[in-house]
């Protein structure tokens, strides 16, 4: 077996050139599978991120009513003590806040803005005091300042939302809406603040203002349509879910508990669809790979038959020299695997580290990924080790057919063979 490995060894730096297109075929397969999955991976975790940091918290309370018509977002269905249940959540260390969401018409003046209109918006009603514990928008402040407890009259925007409607700070506007009971009701709000954070949904639709300043107008007595708890990094999600839900429940609250995975399904089907087209693409780059292996094999057999015939004709086994051509197939597969490995973990550098800019891509386009700008790699070392075992059994799987098919034939064949 040893004397097999040398000759192997010697045999792939005798046929410099095969070796080095083959393994370079290997090598841009591997590379392209590192980087790809990289890509999808960053923009996976950086998603995640962004969803709890400004969309959905790590956990949400609703009513169980409030669920099954969430898409409607109905007062009628609010969170009537939310001060008991702040009280519980806070006695086992979790960080929470009030919010309540209502949708409701924004009417534009043309002495501030270019023109009279009105356009739909969701309103999203925060405690100031609160928020900051479970989001991170007071990080992303772009122009203006940030809600003051109990103000009546300020409203903070999203940038793109801003910028699409001509918005600056200290124009007004009047959000007309239903309140808790079917009125309506009219008041005007001053922008006093436009933040600009790396969730382009948010930045898209955000619309905030004070809780109380909600409370007032919209009849709600204290009442909130959720309570949003941040749980930081951990992983353990929907165990602490279900904690939680226990908790409530011998407490005599009627309140369900939904992770950040039941508030963004559709987002998981996406990234579940992007995820299977990824696979596709990745599978077929190994099948280019691996059908230049099997030519460059193919010919090599044809090349070296008649060292083939003289080797058997010398009185080595053929299960010997099956394994010869194996082993070489394999070295092969080892230098594109290494090679693939190496430049393909530079590019990730690359990408981890400064990423690239589509930004004029995701402005005006939504792609499902919870990114603004710029879509970062992820180092996943079970990634790399993976493509660089598949690179080595890829070759010696390709070869198989190839040697069987030279081993075929007879010992005079090869001999004169030409």
């Amino acid at each position: 077996m040893k004397f097999i490995f040398r000759l192997a060894i010697k045999n792939l730096s005798r046929y410099r050139r095969r070796t080095a297109i083959t393994a370079g075929a290997i090598a841009i397969g591997i590379m392209a599978f590192i980087i790809v999955d990289s890509i999808f991976l960053g923009a996976k975790l950086e998603s995640e991120r962004n969803l709890r940091w400004y969309e959905t918290a790590s956990l949400r309370i609703y009513t169980p009513e409030y669920w099954n018509e969430r898409h409607f977002l109905p007062l009628e269905y609010s969170i009537e003590n939310p001060s008991l249940v702040l009280q519980t959540l806070e006695n086992r260390g979790l960080k929470a806040t009030p919010r309540t969401l209502f949708s409701a018409d924004m009417i534009l003046y043309k002495q501030d803005f270019i023109e009279d209109g009105t356009l739909p918006v969701t309103v999203t009603a925060i405690n100031p005091q609160t928020d900051a514990s479970v989001y991170k928008f007071e990080d992303t402040l772009q122009e203006g300042r940030f809600l003051r407890p109990g103000e009546m009259d300020g409203v903070v925007l999203g940038s793109w939302f801003a910028e699409d409607i001509g918005a600056e700070v200290g124009y007004w506007v009047t959000i007309l809406t239903r309140g808790n009971g079917g009125f309506y009701e009219a008041f005007d709000m001053q922008i006093v603040g436009i933040v600009n954070c790396p969730n382009p949904n948010v930045n898209r639709t955000l619309v905030m203002m004070d809780i109380q300043a909600a409370d007032t107008f919209l009849a709600m007595e204290g009442a909130v349509t959720n309570i949003d708890i941040s749980l930081g990094n951990a992983k353990d999600i929907e165990t602490v879910a279900l904690s939680l839900q226990t908790v409530l429940d011998k407490a005599g609250h009627d309140l369900a508990v939904y992770s950040w995975k039941d508030l963004a399904k559709d987002y998981l089907a996406l990234m579940s669809a992007d995820r299977g087209a990824s696979n596709i693409i990745l599978f077929l780059v190994f099948i280019i790979a691996a059908v230049g292996v099997s030519n460059t094999m193919l010919m090599a057999m044809y090349e070296r038959m008649r060292e083939i015939g003289m080797m058997r004709a010398l009185g080595m086994r053929d299960r010997s020299i099956y394994m010869l051509l194996l082993i070489e197939a394999g070295g092969i597969g080892f230098l594109g695997s290494l090679i693939g490995c190496l430049f393909g973990a530079l590019v990730n550098l690359y990408l981890v580290e400064t990423g690239i800019d589509f930004g004029f891509m995701f402005r005006n386009m939504d792609i499902g990924y919870r990114i603004q700008n710029v879509m970062r790699g992820s180092w996943s070392i079970s990634t790399i080790a993976k493509a660089f075992l598949s690179g080595i059994l890829l070759s010696m799987i390709v070869a198989v057919a190839p040697i069987r098919r030279a081993m075929k034939q007879d010992i005079p064949t090869c001999l004169h063979h030409q």
